[in-house]
Parts: C-alpha cells; structure tokens; sequence
C-alpha cells in the first residue's frame, strides 16, 4: 500500500504539502495503461480515501481525511487489507530538507509532520517506509534568506504555499525522481532505492 499525503480541497491542489499527492499521481500514470490511469482512482466513503488499484497486490492511496487525520484513512485501510507495516509506503514533504531532495527510510519519529505523525498514532508500529521530498524551508518572501527557522504560523503558511515559478522545475524534477525510486524500489528492493536515490 502505497500512500501520498495531502489534503482534498482543490484550493491545496499544487501547494508543497501536497507533494505526496502528486507523487502518487504520477505513479499510477506510470504504472498503468493511460486510459486506466486517468480513471483509475476512485473515492471510497467507507475510508475516507481514493484509492488506485495497480494489481492484485499493489495499491495507492490518497487520504480524504486532511494531513492532520492522515492516520484514520491509513489505519483503516491497512487493517482491512492486512497490510504488513513493512509493505506500507508513505510519500510525504519534508521542510527539513532542501528543495529538490529526497530521503527514503524506514521507521523513526514524524519529524514534526502532522500527516506522519496522525500515521504513527493509529498504527501499531512506527516501521513504516518514509519517502520524504524536500520542500525548502523559507519565508514566502523571496527576497529574505530561505535559511531559517520559522513560527508555527510560519511553518503552516509556508507548506500551504504553492511552490514559485522558479522552484517548479527542480519540484517536477523531484516528482519525477520519486516516481523512479518507488518503481525501483517496488522491483529490486528498498535498499536499492536507498543506495541510489538517499
């Protein structure tokens, strides 16, 4: 089970946080035949989620729930499909990384991430995998350092921010650089996708 964190309301659509939904996105298109990729994710009232079958073992998930409740949807949907803890995937933006980067590893704290914070909660383990996206951290005024530490206010600001014209490429490249990485991942291994993506 592999799960993009987000949140629903198209105002967030292309905000940083929501980086794992994106991900997730542009995974099933390229996992699946187009013409079932575009309408292959389908709302699910009972999880609170949309889900994407890929095949008999292998499915994504995007929580309905919003970042804060990630845990309820994930939780759910991993009991009823008894999914492994080691088999659970999660795809989320990182402020402590820098734009661009991307760190895949296994278990630890929520980093101070809300959706992977609500995640460990409702989970019996925190052993989950972690693909973090580096989403830079900075003020949402360009001409400041980008190199600082932000206010709570700050923080929830900057991630609901979309990213700048000139960020889009490097976060299309990051996109794009995770989508490989899973399919590596997914075909030879974690530690595979550690050794050449971390």
């Amino acid at each position: 089970m592999i799960v993009g964190l987000g949140n629903p309301d198209e105002k967030y659509l292309y905000t940083r946080h929501n980086i794992g939904y994106m991900v997730a996105e542009k995974l099933a298109k390229q996992l699946l035949p187009l013409e079932r990729s575009e309408i292959g994710w389908e709302g699910n009232k009972k999880f609170t989620a949309q889900i994407c079958r890929i095949n008999d073992s292998l499915f994504l998930v995007k929580p309905h729930t919003y970042m804060n409740r990630s845990g309820i949807a994930v939780s759910a949907l991993a009991g009823f499909y008894k999914v492994k803890i080691t088999d659970l995937w999660v795809i989320h933006d990182d402020i402590d990384l820098p734009l661009g980067k991307i760190r895949i590893r296994k278990g630890g704290s929520s980093g101070g991430h809300n959706g992977v914070e609500s995640i460990i909660n409702n989970l019996p383990s925190p052993d989950f995998i972690r693909f973090r996206l580096g989403i830079g951290r900075g003020k949402l005024d360009i001409k400041k350092t980008t190199d600082i530490n932000l206010s709570r206010q700050g923080i929830e600001k900057f991630v609901l921010s979309p990213f700048r014209d000139r960020e889009g490429g490097e976060a299309k490249k990051m996109t794009k650089n995770t989508v490989k990485a899973i399919v590596l991942a997914l075909e030879k291994g974690i530690e595979k996708a550690m050794n050449r993506f971390n």
